[in-house]
């Protein structure tokens, strides 16, 4: 028992005479190094070099770009109807097909009209007698063998009969039912014998010779916009094909929901290619003009404002911009920026208004796209 008592004792000696050993090894080295680390940090200059942040920047750039303003519209018949009678009648003739051009005044449909034949008739005898009358009694009142006050009353009464001729004249016009434009009708919905009431549908009449098309335009580009500026559409039903149009007008107001206004272009369509109810794309009037862009990496969004930083000197200042249009990859600066500013596009996460930088490159607008981000 002893014996083992003397094996542990010497074996704990051992082993805090090698701990000892190694904390007096790691303190000498520890020290040097610290040194070294602090020799080479006054080498460098101090800290100051060390806090500046690096940072990828491009300069602001003035380049050519497209000011067309590209949607999608909604194609609309020039003019568009449903054709409807008036009256509840029976159909008694029909004088269309589906699908045929028709011109305006054009007889559609037919409608028994026996009862208003008749009621006209009526109207008429009731009027040819009651002028008879009232002619005799001119006569009789130049003579003043009749009074004032029956002259009139036999006046009255013709006039009312002749409006009742007028009225049977419209009630009979309206058993035909005519084109009120020229177009093209749609499906016939009707059948001979068919009693129909005001407001059944008995086709559908599209003018197409020209297509109007609707399509909206973002708040943003409001005051590129007049009438008669030039429009080409296209439709995915007939690939490689264009049809050339112009501005007809510009709504007065803009939608508050989506912050677009909507304008409409009207279309020649001859051939009748396009339908109502098409989707069209639209490209109002492409233009070239100078812009002063920049990579869209540099903006920084806060809120409903955008920020950029520009590099002044060896630190940065945070600079409020208005923006212009868009191309893919870069932004306009309407505000904000002068050509040559250097603009911060990689790093922004790390600065704030005033913080140190170091520049990594110099490269413009056009190549920061093909530069590799700081490593």
């Amino acid at each position: 028992m002893a014996q083992a008592r003397s094996i542990v004792t010497g074996a704990s000696l051992a082993l805090a005479l090698i701990c000892a050993s190694w904390a007096v090894y790691e303190s000498k080295h520890g020290t040097t190094g610290g040194n070294a680390a602090q020799s080479g940090f006054r080498a460098t200059g101090g800290g100051a070099a060390n806090d500046a942040i690096p940072v990828l920047t491009a300069a602001a750039e003035q380049r050519q770009i497209d000011v067309g303003i590209e949607a999608i519209g909604n194609a609309n018949a020039n003019e568009s109807v449903n054709v409807t009678s008036k009256i509840s009648n029976l159909v008694t003739a029909i004088h269309f097909n589906d699908g045929q051009p028709v011109t305006a005044g054009m007889v559609l449909v037919e409608l028994d009209r026996a009862t208003a034949e008749a009621d006209l008739a009526a109207a008429m005898a009731a009027f040819a007698e009651s002028q008879s009358q009232f002619n005799r009694s001119r006569e009789l009142f130049n003579t003043q063998a009749l009074s004032k006050s029956q002259y009139e009353q036999l006046e009255a009464t013709m006039k009312s009969n002749q409006a009742r001729v007028d009225a049977a004249r419209a009630r009979l016009a309206d058993t035909y039912i005519r084109a009120p434009f020229s177009g093209r009708v749609g499906l016939r919905r009707i059948s001979l014998g068919t009693l129909i009431n005001p407001g059944t549908v008995i086709t559908t009449l599209d003018d197409t010779s020209s297509i109007k098309v609707d399509f909206a335009v973002p708040e943003l580009n409001v005051g590129e916009l007049r009438a008669g500026q030039s429009v080409v559409t296209r439709s995915s039903a007939f690939p490689g094909r264009s049809f050339n149009g112009r501005v007809l007008s510009v709504d007065s107001r803009v939608d508050p929901a989506s912050r677009a206004v909507t304008v409409r272009a009207v279309v020649p369509n001859r051939d009748g290619a396009l339908k109502p109810g098409m989707f069209l794309t639209v490209e109002l009037s492409k233009e070239r003009r100078p812009a002063l862009m920049v990579p869209e990496q540099a903006l920084v969004p806060e809120q409903a404002r955008q920020f950029i930083y520009v590099v002044s000197g060896n630190a940065v200042r945070k600079r409020e911009v208005r923006l212009g249009r868009r191309e893919p990859g870069y932004v306009e600066i309407t505000q904000g920026l002068t050509n040559g500013d250097h603009v911060v596009v990689e790093g922004t996460l790390k600065l704030r208004d005033g913080s140190p930088v170091r520049e990594i490159g110099l490269p413009t607008a056009t190549a920061v796209a093909e530069s590799p981000p700081p490593s």
